[in-house]
């Protein structure tokens, strides 16, 4: 998990997030690729310092572009799905200081892998929910958005490891309260969580084990991480729940405001029994997969992977590898 996010506020990201179109393909300044077939991708490009803006070159590798779908492969363009709208999740997705180009962890790491696969990108940014219709659909090729495997999405996607998935829980620092890893102590408090993610999943299985004791506690919903923000500021909830690197990018924005929050406790993204990962998705046989989890292997075997990281402050989830379909998040979280 994370410890060292970015220090400085990205004040653009609400209104800049607001006012994007579904679509927003990446700028000059996040990616070129040269005559030479190489690709040069500015990580943390436009991030108004949530990142160190880091230059990497990747050249195209013959032997793994080979290996896709003759249909992307022919049209040149990789179709990215980015779940940021309406308002963006720094340091993993948002739009940038020139109100157009997605930045953020998650697209970086996209337009690296494009390159590898000697491909263009086009970014394709919907809300949380449409990331999955725009896969199923075939208006996305790849999802590259947080999104954490589990055994239920298996059921029709497949999955590139390519970062651990760490959960977080966020409250104010004069809260008294902690996660310790035991539900119990959720008994009582309001607690706010994404619909639709896997954390909430989470969650939801904890609020049942605890109703079958004759104890509970609230969910609340807030229609994008700003909301929700403003809830905890207020009171109106106890904590948040969310990946470790939005929580802690937002602890972070929060230490010289008049409400510094704090991290609270942590959990797995895949449950009480396994390390959760975060992984690269495509629809179930596409075809995809293989190739993708290569692009991904040759960025770490280069080095580039680690660069990636450093540049986004996210050293401490690396992966040794990227695998195909690995264990994810149990149909149950037992």
């Amino acid at each position: 998990m994370s410890r060292h996010l970015a220090r400085r506020a990205v004040l653009p990201v609400i209104a800049a997030a607001l006012a994007a179109a579904l679509t927003a393909c990446g700028s000059a300044q996040s990616a070129v690729t040269s005559a030479d077939g190489t690709t040069t991708v500015t990580v943390g490009a436009l991030s108004n310092g949530a990142a160190t803006a880091t230059p990497i070159t990747v050249a195209a590798v013959q032997e793994i572009r080979a290996k896709l779908p003759q249909k992307i492969r022919d049209g040149g363009t990789l179709k990215i799905g980015i779940g940021a709208l309406p308002s963006g999740s720094p340091p993993l997705a948002f739009v940038g200081t020139d109100n157009q180009t997605i930045t953020g962890s998650e697209p970086d790491l996209a337009r690296l892998v494009a390159g590898v696969l000697g491909l263009k990108v086009e970014f394709q940014n919907s809300t949380w929910e449409n990331l999955f219709v725009g896969i199923d659909s075939g208006r996305v090729d790849v999802g590259f958005s947080n999104i954490t495997d589990t055994e239920k999405r298996k059921e029709k996607y497949d999955f590139a490891s390519y970062r651990e998935d760490n959960l977080a829980f966020e409250a104010l620092a004069s809260n008294p309260w902690t996660f310790t890893g035991d539900y119990h102590v959720l008994a009582g408090k309001k607690i706010s969580v994404g619909k639709g993610t896997n954390q909430e999943k989470i969650l939801l299985e904890w609020q049942t084990k605890l109703r079958a004791e004759g104890k509970d506690f609230t969910v609340s919903y807030y229609p994008d991480i700003n909301a929700a923000q403003l809830a905890l500021n207020s009171g109106q909830i106890d904590s948040y729940l969310g990946p470790s690197p939005g929580a802690l990018y937002q602890i972070s924005q929060s230490k010289s405001s008049p409400h510094p929050k704090k991290l609270a406790g942590t959990h797995s993204g895949a449950g009480d029994t396994l390390q959760g990962l975060i992984a690269a998705t495509a629809k179930k046989d596409s075809g995809l997969v293989e190739p993708l989890a290569a692009a991904i292997n040759h960025l770490i075997g280069n080095g580039q992977y680690k660069q990636w990281l450093g540049a986004w402050h996210l050293d401490s989830e690396a992966v040794a590898k990227s695998e195909v379909n690995p264990p994810g998040l149990p149909l149950t979280n037992s």
